[in-house]
């Protein structure tokens, strides 16, 4: 039973369905666990324990009353900018110290219908701004491989603790890359569903048109199993789309082969200054697909090196209105002034960290009179460039293979002091929010310092299937997802 935290969702749902353990002894190991090593990896802001354990006496009453389902008992860590009735959602924020939310985010809804157990919450940078979970204004986390070292982010804490073995699997939002790239980090599997795939309602906005919500497990099997728990039209969700959820996990099989596949090779994406240690890592896991019967063509996304650019224009726009709503006056931290506009500046002031004010004056300076144009109007028109670039590259090709990150994880502090060198750990991960594609990020091999890399796998829209196939005859023929950070 001691080992129980280490196991996946598919193992330990068949261990449930046999009665070889059951949630009460899962969320006690995973508790312990958390008491030893959370102190060294800060990735939970909060835990309810009572209610954690409720869920789980729960679902095995449940059980034990002849109800089944793969998550019926499974604790997932969820990220905190998703409402959960009753618990605090802070974003990693001053300016929402306090605040409880009134209502379950609908991903959270599903979550329970599915029998799950929402183990705590997990830290984040400020409102889902930033790579690195540095810009957290509530906790510090750091990366399991190297305490030393970021675990990426926006989505830091999600992908810590599976890599701790401090959760089964998480919830995170990747806006930029901030599920896939803290799972590269972090040696852990993250997917990024086509935008309208998994609803937002319920989910913190930072900007709109870019967010989605998607796991991080230890496996692709287990991403697969929680994408299908959380995927489906949502009516409170104007972008959610109407489509059957396909069987993703059952689409899996057995079979590792990849013949009669071809995967596109981006030569633009193999940037100038990238980590040698993290190219050849990643040109390795292609010769490693083609060894499994894939065919590898070129492909050229040619106006991808636009993508920051362009991110960096419309996310900070649609930052900038959604964060309007943060005033002092609805909900979270209030400071008094002699005005509105006073209390408004003053509340601003104090709830904001650096980060988020910069987004926000950035957003709200592309967006203002004369500027519109200029920044705002024409990004919209490259991101349908972009866009455009990966249909044409799709006619070729069944899915994308390249590097998630230009780097392993690096030390903490070491960007701090210089935003855009921050920025540009994006740059291979923003453009497929831009074109609102889907993608995943699986450990493909180690830095001489011991930190893992991620080889991400980029599908049209809806191709969630393709992606999770390529991403489990690799896993499965590999055995990078099974080392475990020592700690």
């Amino acid at each position: 039973m001691a080992e129980l935290h280490t196991l996946t969702i598919a193992e330990l749902s068949e261990m449930l369905s046999s009665g070889a353990c059951t949630s009460v002894e899962l969320v006690k190991d995973l508790l312990a666990v958390i008491d030893a090593r959370d102190e060294k990896v800060g990735a939970y802001l909060t835990i309810d324990r009572e209610a954690a354990m409720e869920q789980a006496h729960a679902a095995d009453e449940a059980r034990a009353a002849g109800k089944s389902g793969v998550l019926l008992g499974i604790p997932v860590a969820i990220k905190d900018l998703l409402n959960v009735k009753g618990q605090p959602c802070t974003c990693s924020s001053k300016i929402l110290e306090g605040y409880t939310a009134p209502y379950d985010a609908t991903v959270i809804t599903r979550l329970r219908d599915a029998g799950a157990v929402l183990l705590g919450r997990v830290n984040m940078d400020e409102f889902a701004m930033g790579s690195s979970t540095e810009n957290a204004a509530l906790g510090k986390t750091s990366n399991p491989w190297n305490l030393e070292h970021v675990p990426g982010g926006s989505s830091g804490g999600s992908a810590a603790c599976v890599s701790a073995d401090e959760a089964i699997a998480s919830l995170g939002s990747d806006t930029g890359g901030s599920i896939r790239q803290p799972a590269s980090f972090c040696g852990c599997v993250g997917v990024k569903p086509t935008y309208g795939r998994v609803s937002r309602y319920g989910l913190t906005a930072f900007a709109s048109s870019l967010d989605q919500i998607g796991p991080i497990t230890k496996t692709v099997k287990d991403s697969a199993l929680l994408l299908e728990a959380i995927c489906g039209l949502d009516k409170m969700d104007s972008s959610s789309v109407d489509m059957e959820v396909p069987a993703f996990s059952a689409a899996l099989g057995s079979d590792t082969s990849l013949a009669g596949m071809k995967l596109g090779l981006p030569k633009e994406y193999f940037v100038d200054g990238m980590d040698p240690e993290v190219e050849k890592a990643v040109r390795d896991a292609v010769e490693h697909c083609r060894s499994l019967g894939a065919e590898i063509v070129d492909v050229s996304l040619p106006n991808a090196k636009y993508a920051i650019a362009v991110y960096y224009i419309i996310a900070t726009a649609e930052a900038s209105a959604n964060l309007a709503r943060f005033d002092g006056i609805r909900y979270g931290m209030r400071l008094d002034g002699k005005d509105p506009a006073e209390l408004y500046g003053r509340t601003r002031a104090a709830g904001f960290g650096p980060e988020v004010k910069r987004r926000i004056i950035l957003g709200t300076y592309v967006l203002s009179s004369g500027y519109y144009d200029a920044y705002y109007l024409k990004a919209q028109k490259v991101r349908t460039l972009i866009r455009n670039d990966f249909s044409d590259a799709f006619k070729q090709c069944d899915a994308i293979l390249a590097p998630v990150t230009p780097t392993a994880a690096y030390r903490k502090g070491e960007k701090t002091d210089d935003p855009l060198k921050m920025y540009l750990d994006d740059i291979l991960t923003t453009p497929v929010n831009l074109a609102g594609n889907c993608a995943l990020s699986l450990p493909c091999g180690f830095s001489g310092a011991g930190l893992p890399i991620g080889l991400q796998i980029i599908g049209d829209a809806f191709r969630e299937e393709t992606i999770l196939r390529v991403g489990y005859a690799y896993e499965q023929t590999t055995d990078w997802h099974t080392r475990k950070p020592e700690l």
